[in-house]
């Protein structure tokens, strides 16, 4: 069998751990979560007007971005450490309920879904999105140069379309 892993040390780097990018982009989105609530409170509970719009903006900003991140971290290693399409759901549900990203870690954690290693990092891929994320584990810094595009081009895609509670009025 071809042994696809580097001489590397998989465990010192965010991006060498599922477990870890994992725990990051959780903790990430749950944060901006607060940034988001903070700047509605700050417009329709407090009032504060133009401040309060800005809040709004920058948190909600910040969220959706991280949203993204997490959506696009979540399915990654849901392919990699072969997640159940009902655990994949759950976790993509996490970052639509606020503040549920990081129990939704310590659950996955619990029950042996993140991993300390890459698993196609050293299997080959089994069909075409599994090939994909085995390029991407490693080829790690290509991929995220591509994610972020990619995420990049979706937020800017968002941000036209305008808040999603304006999406179907």
């Amino acid at each position: 069998m071809t042994t696809y892993s580097s001489s590397t040390d998989d465990t010192r780097s965010t991006q060498g751990n599922p477990a870890r990018l994992f725990a990051v982009v959780a903790f990430a989105e749950m944060v901006t979560w607060t940034l988001l609530i903070l700047g509605m409170i700050g417009k329709y509970v407090l009032q504060l007007g133009d401040l309060g719009d800005l809040g709004v903006r920058i948190g909600g900003s910040l969220h959706g971005f991280a949203f993204l991140c997490f959506c696009l971290v979540t399915v990654l290693v849901a392919v990699d450490q072969r997640w159940s399409v009902r655990d994949l759901l759950m976790g993509l549900a996490s970052a639509v309920i606020p503040y549920a990203t990081v129990p939704f870690e310590r659950s996955a954690l619990r029950r042996g879904l993140l991993g300390q290693r890459w698993r196609l990092r050293d299997e080959p891929g089994r069909g075409p999105v599994e090939k994909v994320v085995a390029e991407s584990v490693r080829h790690p810094l290509p991929a995220a140069l591509v994610a972020g595009l990619t995420i990049v081009a979706v937020f800017s895609a968002l941000l036209l379309a305008g808040p999603p509670t304006q999406w179907f009025s």
